[in-house]
């Protein structure tokens, strides 16, 4: 019989000291300190090594998340390049909370530089369009012809149409340079702002002339392509604007395939950019409305003919200036929502910040 004392036996979880010692390459013994066989980190919880619920995601390998497809919001690994507190970028896990909290930042910011520009270049030539319509507006003269065959048309309707619809999409196109301009200029004081850079109204619309051509061409291209889907039966027109959303800043930042990569933005995070740009539709939708309406029900006493004595036009005037600036807001929503909607989608493509996209802006 031994006088040795019993062995204690091991802790559960740990290895047999009394089993053969793993042998590393050439049979030398291993160094380091081992783990047992089967273990890996970090525990898989019973799934297969590697995967399990704390799989990495593609934007960085290892990342945890929170659901699938969105990393968990605050963690980011080192050298990322991402800065949870910028005042532009959301970063990915920050949810709509992060994107509208940097939205309402870029407003109190920059809303008195943005309100004059958008003043400017919004709606000055929206009033203009306006009073221009009412010029050219033939319902009084055709309601005149028709008073003694009501089922008839008049006598100029073919030729007043041409008229009016050459006016109205006529200065629309000229005025559409203008409000270019003013989306550019725009842009470019909440991504300087952002960044802790100067701005000033004077430099935004000097880079606005720059870039107004430009963004211009870009623009008329995707109301056509727009108003193709539209005629295809409405729906296609809503997809292509979604799809389109991202192309105006797309442009002023990258300067280069905008149509191409607006679209593969949509699609490649379809659900997130869905819902961006369905809060500013919706915002804008309202907001219009609401101007319109305004407008609409302040001209009505002024009859068909507002315009043939100087009370009823300083009127008609009046209202259409109150009806303009009420759309302000829409504007306003408009541009903030649409740039940090892009600054969100550069950041679930590799490292972004504010300072970078300022930079790009040139």
């Amino acid at each position: 019989m031994s006088d040795q004392p019993p062995q204690a036996a091991p802790p559960p979880g740990d290895p047999d000291p009394s089993a053969t010692p793993p042998v590393g390459p050439g049979g030398a013994a291993p160094t380091g300190p081992q783990q047992p066989q089967g273990w890996v980190f970090p525990p898989t919880g019973g799934y297969p090594a590697g995967s399990g619920p704390y799989g990495g995601q593609p934007w960085y390998p290892g990342a945890p998340v929170a659901y699938p497809g969105q990393p968990v919001h605050g963690w980011y690994p080192p050298g990322h390049g991402l800065d949870p507190a910028d005042l532009l970028v959301t970063p990915p896990g920050a949810g709509v909370n992060g994107w509208f909290g940097r939205c309402v930042g870029a407003v109190r910011r920059g809303w008195r530089l943005l309100l004059p520009i958008l003043l400017l270049t919004q709606v000055l030539p929206a009033m203009v369009v306006s009073m221009l319509s009412l010029v050219v507006d033939p319902s009084a003269k055709w309601e005149e012809s028709m008073a003694g065959d009501p089922a008839a048309l008049p006598d100029t309707f073919l030729t007043d149409t041409v008229v009016l619809l050459s006016v109205v999409l006529g200065s629309a196109l000229v005025f559409g340079f203008v409000q270019s301009l003013g989306w550019a200029a725009g842009t470019w004081v909440v991504t300087r702002q952002a960044a802790g850079q100067p701005a000033s109204v004077g430099a935004a619309l000097s880079y606005g002339v720059r870039r107004a051509l430009g963004l211009w061409g870009w623009t008329l291209l995707m109301s056509v392509i727009i108003g193709l889907g539209v005629c295809l039966c409405v729906i296609p027109g809503i997809y292509f604007a979604f799809a389109l959303s991202m192309a105006g800043p797309v442009y002023l930042f990258e300067r280069q395939h905008p149509i191409g990569r607006s679209f593969r933005m949509f699609h490649d995070r379809l659900g997130l950019l869905l819902g961006r740009v369905a809060l500013v539709a919706a915002a804008v939708i309202v907001g219009s409305g609401a101007a319109s309406m305004v407008e609409g029900i302040g001209t009505l006493p002024f009859g068909t003919t507002p315009l043939e004595s100087p009370g009823t036009a300083v009127g008609v005037l009046v209202v259409t200036l109150v009806g303009a600036v009420l759309a302000l807001p829409t504007h306003l929503a408009q541009l903030v929502g649409l740039v940090v909607t892009y600054a969100e989608q550069r950041a679930h493509e590799g490292p972004v910040d504010s300072a970078r996209l300022a930079g790009e802006l040139g």
